[in-house]
């Protein structure tokens, strides 16, 4: 593990933190967490698939 992966590693964490912080700010519940990041996911992949079959 090199010095740029550390670092990398401690920003993906610090936004963790960051948006742990956000959810609890805002009285998000982890069942209603959970289906809001299922639902990012979906999209992504649906973009992701999308710009395969394009290419």
């Amino acid at each position: 593990m090199n010095e740029y992966q550390i670092v990398s590693l401690i920003s993906l964490l610090g936004f963790l933190i960051l948006v742990t912080g956000a959810f609890r700010a805002h009285r998000v519940n982890v069942k209603k967490g959970f289906y809001m990041a299922a639902a990012w996911v979906g999209i992504f992949a649906i973009v992701v698939l999308f710009i395969d079959l394009v290419r």
